[in-house]
């Protein structure tokens, strides 16, 4: 089979599966000429031509197995085609045995050598096919998974991630402006990824990528229709506080020329095999060296970010509601609450009450239960940890780049997704260009969490 045909069909053979649902297990013949074909990757057999038909041929069978044959194919992959284990117990003595005459640095050598498993010279011929990255990077997506329950997956994964990693360097990738003229295949992606706050519609995305706004995602070569991860920004003249209102479709435009601040409401990855590849923060610097370049009168560089965490941590954590709620606090919300609302017993059981949504619709309720939640939602920022790190992983991310947590807005996503993330509370981070390089020496040194004043006292109080 002529190798064009068998690369050209990768992009094809998901279109199939995807319209027909016609996955199939891995066994029997198929499964033993799976394994031989393997095998001749593994040690190069033939020429460069006879390698990359071999390498579709593979990608293409990979793609039309079910979730249970492709477990079954990448622990084949996995615990065949490793180190040999008596070659690196050969080389490693050989280089204990060396270590401090002239021979130490050919013995490491050899002993390097002796570790490289031969499933690397496999993973690098689907590199050479051309989706063979994309092909790589969901194969990884589908190791994440399975991993979880397979141990013998995780060495795979640890070569293919420190690969990808090389591959997708941010020395490589290419930041470009997506606008409303962008292909529309591209805008379809847009929408597909958009991962924090719903494209809920083609002209939902018009108003995304207006003149008051703008839309930048990283691409790789290899992969020129793929957006890895994008941010969405609006210019604006104050500190945004609700994400309602910048997607409100029907607000005015804003003149963009008088714009002072840069509010990042938006950032999605969009790659699950890209996960530990990590591009987010150079992301960020690219777009704000970009708009200061367009628009000199930007001073503010900010965020209006979700809490995603906050409500599952509140909710596994009856005691904080204790801390956070006080007396005065719990007469207030029982004074306001519907009569068919039972009143809690204590603030433990707050969380219970916030279950029933109506809540976030009753006015004096919402005002009464606010000083409780602004408080609740402060220690979760400042205390709630993880590995020795904030419990909430967009924290994690904008923390780990230098930025200060800035200020709590209540109620500011109302959406269903953001009462069942938050209770619709949303952070501002704020990026200081004369603290970040500060905010980040003392976040990687000590987990030290810049914060500002007032939330600070908030998590205390």
């Amino acid at each position: 089979m002529p190798a064009g045909i068998v690369v050209r069909g990768l992009r094809k053979v998901r279109t199939l599966l995807a319209d027909s649902g016609g996955a199939r297990g891995l066994a029997g013949k198929e499964l033993v000429r799976t394994r031989e074909l393997l095998h001749e990757c593994a040690a190069g057999v033939g020429g460069e031509i006879s390698a990359r038909q071999r390498a579709g041929r593979l990608a293409e069978t990979y793609l039309r197995l079910e979730d249970e044959g492709r477990a079954t194919f990448l622990r084949m992959l996995a615990t065949e085609f490793g180190p040999d284990p008596q070659l690196v117990a050969t080389a490693h003595a050989s280089y204990q045995a060396a270590i401090g005459s002239d021979a130490q640095w050919m013995a490491e050598s050899e002993l390097r050598k002796a570790m490289r498993s031969s499933r690397l010279r496999i993973l690098a011929q689907f590199n050479t096919l051309p989706q063979g990255v994309k092909f790589l990077v969901d194969l990884r997506a589908d190791l994440l998974r399975f991993a979880d329950t397979d141990a013998a997956l995780r060495s795979l994964d640890r070569e293919l991630e420190s690969r990808l990693g090389a591959w997708f360097d941010v020395g490589f990738l290419e930041l470009q402006r997506i606008t409303w003229s962008s292909p529309a295949a591209l805008l379809e992606k847009l929408i597909e990824y958009e991962a924090v706050h719903e494209i809920r519609s083609w002209s939902d995305l018009k108003n995304r990528l207006d003149s008051d706004r703008r839309c930048y995602a990283f691409f790789h070569p290899r992969m020129p229709m793929e957006p890895l991860i994008f941010v969405e920004v609006a210019l604006t003249d104050h500190l945004a506080d609700n994400v309602q209102m910048l997607l409100d479709e029907q607000a005015p435009v804003f003149d963009a020329q008088r714009a002072s601040t840069a509010i990042f409401y938006s950032i999605s990855n969009t790659q699950p095999g890209l996960r530990g590849v990590s591009f987010g923060n150079f992301l960020l610097k690219r777009v704000v060296d970009d708009l200061k370049r367009d628009y000199p009168r930007l001073v503010s560089f900010a965020t209006l970010s979700p809490l995603p965490t906050f409500r599952r941590w509140a909710e596994r954590n009856p005691e904080a509601w204790q801390q956070a709620f006080s007396a005065a606090d719990l007469e207030r919300i029982t004074r306001h609450l519907k009569a068919d609302m039972a009143p809690p017993a204590d603030a433990s059981e707050l969380a219970k009450l916030l279950a029933d949504d109506r809540w976030v619709n009753e006015a004096r309720l919402a005002r009464a239960l606010q000083h409780g939640l602004m408080r609740l939602a402060a220690r979760y920022l400042v205390t709630a940890s993880k590995g020795g790190r904030p419990f909430d992983p967009v924290a994690r991310f904008h923390l780990g780049n230098g930025a200060r947590v800035e200020r709590l807005n209540y109620l500011a996503d109302t959406s269903a997704r953001g009462r069942q993330q938050s209770y619709g509370l949303m952070v501002n981070y704020l990026y200081d260009p004369d603290t970040i390089e500060a905010n980040v020496e003392a976040f990687s040194r000590g987990g030290e969490i810049a914060v500002a004043t007032a939330i600070r006292r908030s998590a205390r109080d």
